[in-house]
């Protein structure tokens, strides 16, 4: 490929220069000459799908923002140089130094929401973040970023088929959306018909040439019906101008699907716009009251949106009339300024407004908008919850709701009283205890509806509901009500903590890493969060876990006394003990510290006077004992027995359902027709515990039960009764 000549550069840059003078209040042609030619030999060596050097795409993008979205220069000259820094060896000082500190920060803005605005799964909350800021310190570079996404769309074709397929829809999921809420309604539509262009060319190609048939007709009949409008607007000494609205193709293929109709049926609504040169609104309502007495209205197609403004600051009047041959005729009543804020967005807001971030109400509150998705995002917000809030408030429809003052509030639908508190201040939402709509009290999961006037009732002992977050719908709220719970739940953690070193200090132990490591494991919890929530709900005998005693003092029931029911598990099956050759014949008993039974792995270990004591391999106190003492231990096993059967304890707690007893008897002994020996159960308010006793030929076994009773959702926990794990 070869490079540019330089007389065809310099006719590019003249063009260039000439646009900006153009539709631009002011121009610095040598900034804008200088970041020409910069952007000129960054991209030097590169090529686009098209063949043409990559040059002109920034150039291009260039051309969009001096022309479409007419800010200023620095805009252009940041457009020119968008790519620089991510695509080749430039730095962002380099363009500081260069060109101007304030075109690198824009260029700084657009490289790092590159990669933000995706069709596939958002790894990073952080992006979103970035983007947040970008905006904060210049809006200009989202505008950037849409030019550049519009020029990539309008030379989609020379990228292969997939590609294509994949970047249109991009487009469509979040950039026209997006568009659409900074107000860029031109750029909206020629995106969304871009995309469906390359989404269902077949059926775009269908109504283009639908349209393109009917054009005649269409423009014949909008001359017709605008003349008597005309001839009244201007004796009453009106500037204005007045035309047909062109309808567009993505547009026209929605409604079809939404409506379950045909085009022409689409198509017979015509549509026309007038767009007044004075500013003042009132002239529009006069408007209005002309075409009322020359054609009869659709009361209840009548919108109002310049006494109630889209949150995109969008305002115009939409009135629909019978017009001739009993046809519909959409009529579109704004001023000039309302329609380029319509078209461009804030990119108008340029034109009415210097310095406009700070002076403008208007665009302060749809930035807001735009800072209210991404403010409250902690960082471990899961990247899936924030993407479904962020497409929640690009794609959902509007009501207008009111606070007992009249003050007007946007909320997306579906909304419920508590998005309205979070919407007045976060410290209403925590407190929300009520709500009363239209002087009525509701439930705070109500829907609300447009025109509804909101009373929120607070009190200072109300605290957020895990429940809410199923029915709320702005991310402000679900934003803050996750923020509380995690806020709630590390306190707890905390609290469970110092309680947790508090006692191990009155002990004087200590716990190292690993042994806390292996202790948490042991108990079953997933990590130590866990572990420390259960100490702060006080569901562990911290007493039994610091300092396992060998003599269990405190007496359960006698037919939950575990002593008695490991004696009974040992004799009941006949079982002996294995030991090694220099051993036999030594006395043993069982260590009451954790009662080993038939089918635990053990190891018994000698003491003086009492003989050999027989353990339970995870013995606590036993790994304490060999630490110092190691030749002690003495390998032993269970004697072989095939076809005996030993008797198990299961603990059981769940809710307290009728048929739960006979659910718990008919699993236990439909699986290998085992023998029930008790079962001890009691209930407290709509609870119960309890134990039931069974025969088993070995652990598995006992394990299968268990299993099999964990399936019932009225069953909370299953687990063996084990003195050394009972209290938990």
């Amino acid at each position: 490929m070869k490079e540019l000549k330089e007389e065809y550069r310099r006719k590019l840059l003249n063009d260039l220069i000439d646009t900006c003078k153009t539709y631009l209040t002011t121009v610095d042609e040598e900034m804008i000459a200088k970041a020409f030619r910069l952007a000129y030999e960054a991209h030097i060596n590169n090529f686009r799908a098209s063949g043409e050097p990559y040059f002109l795409h920034p150039y291009e993008v260039a051309l969009i923002i001096a022309r479409e979205m007419p800010l200023d220069d620095i805009s252009v000259v940041a457009a020119l140089l968008h790519d620089v820094v991510e695509d080749t060896d430039f730095s962002l000082e380099f363009i500081s130094k260069e060109i101007s500190p304030e075109v690198a920060e824009i260029v700084n803005g657009v490289t790092k929401i590159s990669g933000v605005f995706t069709g596939h799964e958002i790894t990073q909350a952080e992006n979103y973040r970035k983007l947040l800021l970008s905006l904060v310190k210049d809006i200009r570079v989202i505008l950037v970023k849409f030019a550049d996404r519009l020029h990539n769309m309008r030379t989609l074709e020379f990228v292969p088929p997939q590609k294509q397929r994949r970047i249109a829809q991009e487009t469509l999921d979040i950039y026209a959306p997006f568009a659409n809420r900074f107000g860029l309604g031109r750029v909206k539509w020629e995106l969304e018909d871009l995309s469906f262009k390359y989404l269902n060319h077949p059926e775009y190609d269908r109504i283009a040439k639908k349209i393109k048939d009917k054009r005649r007709e269409r423009e014949a009949y909008i001359t017709k019906f605008s003349k008597p409008i005309e001839q009244k607007l201007s004796e009453h000494g009106l500037k204005y101008e007045i035309g047909g609205r062109a309808k567009h193709i993505f547009s026209i293929y929605k409604k079809m699907i939404v409506q379950n109709t045909t085009f022409e049926n689409i198509y017979d609504l015509l549509a026309i716009r007038i767009i007044l040169e004075s500013n003042d609104p009132n002239e529009c309502y006069y408007v209005l009251g002309v075409i009322n007495q020359l054609y009869k209205p659709i009361a209840d197609r009548f919108k109002d949106y310049i006494s109630i403004p889209k949150k995109n600051n969008y305002q115009s009047i939409h009135n629909t009339v019978i017009g001739p041959g009993g046809r519909l005729v959409e009529v579109q009543i704004r001023t000039r300024k309302m329609h380029e804020i319509a078209e461009r967005g804030v990119a108008a807001h340029w034109k009415y407004k210097e310095n406009f971030v700070q002076t403008d109400s208007a665009l302060e509150e749809w930035i807001n908008w735009v800072r209210d998705i991404f403010e409250n995002v902690s960082k471990s917000e899961a990247p899936k919850e924030l993407l479904a809030s962020f497409k929640l408030n690009l794609y959902q429809d509007e009501i207008y709701v009111f606070t007992p003052k009249g003050d007007l509030k946007r909320l997306p639908k579906k909304a419920t009283p508590v998005d309205f508190a979070f919407e007045i201040h976060s410290r209403v939402g925590f407190n929300c205890i009520g709500a009363k709509v239209n002087g009525k009290i509701v439930p705070l999961n109500t829907i609300l509806h447009s025109g509804d006037q909101v009373d929120i009732i607070t009190s200072k002992n109300q605290k957020p509901n895990r429940s809410w977050l199923q029915f709320v719908q702005t991310h402000k709220a679900k934003a803050n009500i996750r923020k509380y719970l995690n806020q709630e739940e590390q306190k707890i953690v905390q609290t469970g903590k110092e309680i947790w070193e508090k006692r191990l200090k009155k002990s004087k132990k200590v716990f190292e890493k690993d042994e806390m490591n292996r202790l948490v494991r042991k108990l079953k919890f997933d990590n130590h969060n866990q572990f420390y929530t259960a100490i702060a709900h006080n569901k562990l005998d911290l007493n039994e876990i610091i300092e396992p005693s060998e003599i269990k003092e405190e007496k359960p029931a006698p037919e939950l006394e575990y002593e008695n029911f490991a004696e009974l598990a040992r004799t009941s099956s006949n079982k002996g003990i294995l030991v090694e050759d220099e051993y036999k014949g030594i006395d043993y008993i069982f260590a009451k510290c954790c009662n080993p039974i038939p089918g635990d792995p053990i190891v018994g270990y000698i003491t003086i006077g009492e003989g050999m004591k027989i353990h339970r391999r995870d013995c606590k106190n036993l790994i304490h004992m060999v630490k110092t003492n190691e030749e002690k231990l003495v390998q032993v096993k269970w004697a072989e027995d095939k076809g005996g059967y030993f008797v198990a304890g299961i603990n059981i707690r769940g809710d307290d359902k009728p048929g739960l007893l006979s659910y718990i008897s008919n699993s236990i002994t439909s699986y290998r027709n085992t023998n029930i020996k008790a079962i001890n159960i009691s209930a407290q308010d709509s609870t119960f515990t309890g134990t039931v006793t069974v025969y088993v030929a070995d652990l598995e076994h006992l394990s299968r039960l268990i299993e099999r009773l964990k399936k019932n959702k009225d069953i909370f926990s299953a687990e063996r009764f084990d003195s050394s794990h009972s209290q938990h």
